[in-house]
């Protein structure tokens, strides 16, 4: 995964040829200037922005509110490489069916292969499939 470094904090930056991404939990920013957030957070974005980097194509994309809300999502098709920030953690207790449901969408955006990070660090698919199924006994007992 040369060229994309996640940071202590839970971001990930992804250096293209033309320009780098700064990904964090519920903002984005880009080199060039341009910042990306939820609208629910005071920016533009409503559900998908994509962009080129230069050599590496780049999605951040809203699948729903998570534990505080506006929770976006990096994906980097090229490195099967997705950021879910906050979506997974350790405490599902404030499941609500947004969240189960931002959950479920990002397992679609993932393979048994993919790099998965979080705010606390990288995680398997498997271990994001098992915290949605906590969400789930939450919800529904």
């Amino acid at each position: 995964m040369e060229g994309i470094v996640a940071g202590p904090d839970g971001s990930v930056t992804v250096t293209g040829t033309d320009r780098t991404l700064t990904y964090t939990p519920r903002s984005v920013e880009l080199s060039d200037g341009t910042s990306i957030a939820h609208e629910s957070r005071g920016g533009t974005l409503s559900s998908v922005w994509a962009g080129d980097l230069g050599d590496r194509y780049v999605e951040v994309v809203h699948l729903g509110d998570g534990p505080e809300g506006g929770e976006l999502v990096l994906v980097v098709p090229s490195d099967d490489v997705v950021a879910l920030g906050d979506l997974v953690g350790d405490d599902p207790s404030g499941a609500t069916p947004q969240w189960a449901a931002a959950i479920d969408l990002a397992l679609g955006l993932m393979t048994a292969d993919t790099h998965v990070q979080t705010t606390g660090g990288p995680v398997s698919r498997d271990e994001v499939e098992v915290f949605h199924q906590r969400l789930l006994g939450v919800l529904h007992g």
